[in-house]
């Protein structure tokens, strides 16, 4: 797949409609979306900051793919993606969720993906010197000599404090380890070798081994001042001096394979600069980030409501995540962050409430509004065979695991679809989510019994119909079980 800053808009909806069926207008601004934020890269210093991207509100039911959308986006644009609910937050002096944490918590997911990022950068060198380690623990005699670790940053300042007898046994203690040592003999270097040969060819894997594994030094001290750990202010203490206090080992008997994966993390975690991750996430969120508010129709005002009861809450959860959107700049525990550049997508079914009933300044703040449509029959039935990850492959390969060959006819599909919908007209219309109940319902036989019985299964019209009919026909049980 190309580059996200390769592709075209009408690209992008093309990778979209590998996974989402139909809601062609909602891919397509969020196509000129992330094209927006490409063309604003190449533009001088002074107007790329006057640029900010253009938020888009997404007004459909439940199930039509509003979720799906931004997070396939995040994806294929390889940007820092948080999904939140507006109505977990409260505003500022009620119990509950404050609205900044949405930028923290993006931060934090720009965190994982540099990490992993970088991690994937040094895992052969990693995994090159946890090899190196597993040899040390089989063959500790020919362990080769190393060179005296550098003082403590904690035993450094205790020595400032109390004098050089401090450090004194230490430095002794080292010196005599290396003047001891000699330069490994040309056995040695065979024998590690082969056994090095050996590890990497999993000779080893099941052999039982006592290695030491480095755990992080935790301080009895809690958090500074009581306040929260992801502000800034609030810095936990045991981060913050973490580092000054000698690592703490202790020694576990685990298999080669075992071992070399701990081994491959520490030294992996060793060789990453976490001060450049956090800079580079930082950047990442601050100018690639995506969050999605889902809900954001539950904390519209009802229209009337006089401005008592729930209403004010509601109102005070917009003006606090107005500020937000508008652009601000947001303490975390790794830094700031600035929201000016981050690309905000709001998403409500607008039941009982109209977006004229948002605040009249976060309206502004949203302006493209895209509706999506309710699917069809037809769409179910694309649903289902389509997509990438079509839902009827995914039966078809999971019994395929127990010697089941699942198979699914074209009227048995089509059934199956006129049945999804019936269903979402009686009761509750929750989109291409009742396909998953109606699907459960159609193959519990044939998944509860797949371990004793193989053999083939042909999902047609008739099929569907001996199963289903009763309950679809009947609103009560429609209800309560599909």
């Amino acid at each position: 797949m190309p580059a996200m800053h390769e592709l075209t808009p009408r690209q992008i909806v093309v990778e979209l409609d590998r996974y989402i069926v139909g809601q062609a207008k909602a891919k397509r601004a969020v196509a000129i979306a992330m094209r927006n934020r490409y063309r604003r890269e190449r533009l001088g210093d002074e107007m790329r900051g006057e640029i900010i991207p253009k938020n888009i509100l997404m007004i459909g039911p439940t199930g039509v793919g509003k979720t799906e959308i931004a997070r396939r986006l995040a994806t294929l644009a390889g940007a820092p993606f948080v999904k939140v609910e507006a109505t977990k937050y409260t505003e500022v002096g009620y119990v509950g969720r404050d609205v900044e944490s949405m930028v923290r918590d993006l931060v934090d997911a720009a965190i994982r993906m540099v990490q992993d990022e970088r991690r994937e950068d040094v895992r052969e060198a990693a995994d090159a010197a946890a090899v190196e380690r597993i040899v040390d623990a089989l063959y500790p005699d020919t362990r080769p000599p190393s060179a005296a670790p550098p003082m403590n940053a904690f035993a450094q300042s205790l020595g400032s404090i109390f004098g050089n007898s401090f450090q004194q046994p230490q430095a002794t203690a080292q010196s005599a380890q290396s003047s001891g040592a000699s330069q490994p003999s040309d056995q040695t270097r065979s024998i590690r070798e082969q056994a090095r040969a050996d590890v990497l060819r999993g000779f080893f894997d099941v052999r039982m081994i006592d290695v030491d594994i480095e755990e992080s030094a935790q301080l009895p001290i809690g958090m500074m001042g009581g306040m929260d750990p992801q502000m800034g202010g609030g810095a936990d203490m045991s981060e913050m001096l973490g580092n000054l206090l000698p690592k703490k080992k202790s020694r576990k008997r685990l298999t080669v394979v075992e071992a070399r994966r701990l081994f491959a993390q520490e030294e992996a975690s060793k060789l990453i600069d976490m001060d450049a991750v956090k800079r580079e996430a930082l950047h990442r969120a601050g100018e690639n980030g995506i969050i999605f508010i889902d809900e954001i129709d539950k904390v519209a005002g009802g229209g009337g409501g006089g401005g008592r009861g729930p209403d004010v809450s509601r109102e005070g959860v917009q003006r606090d995540i107005l500020p937000i959107v508008e652009g601000s700049t947001v303490t975390t525990k790794h830094g700031a962050v600035k929201t000016d550049h981050v690309l905000f997508i709001a998403a409500g079914a607008f039941h009982m409430s109209k977006p004229s009933d948002l605040i009249p300044e976060l309206q502004g703040r949203f302006p493209i509004r895209v509706e999506l449509d309710s699917l069809s029959v037809d769409d179910f039935k694309t649903i289902l065979t389509q997509p990438k990850n079509a839902l009827t492959q995914q039966y078809v390969q999971l019994l395929a695991v127990e010697g089941v060959a699942l198979t699914f006819a074209p009227d048995g599909i089509e059934q199956l679809a006129t049945y999804a919908m019936k269903v979402n007209e009686q009761t509750e219309n929750i989109g291409a989510r009742r396909l998953h109940t109606v699907l459960e319902r159609l193959l519990e036989d044939v998944s509860f019994a797949a371990p004793e019985e193989h053999g083939a299964v042909n999902v047609d019209a008739t099929y569907v119909r001996e199963r289903l009919s009763d309950i679809v026909e009947s609103a009560n049980l429609s209800t309560y079980i599909l």
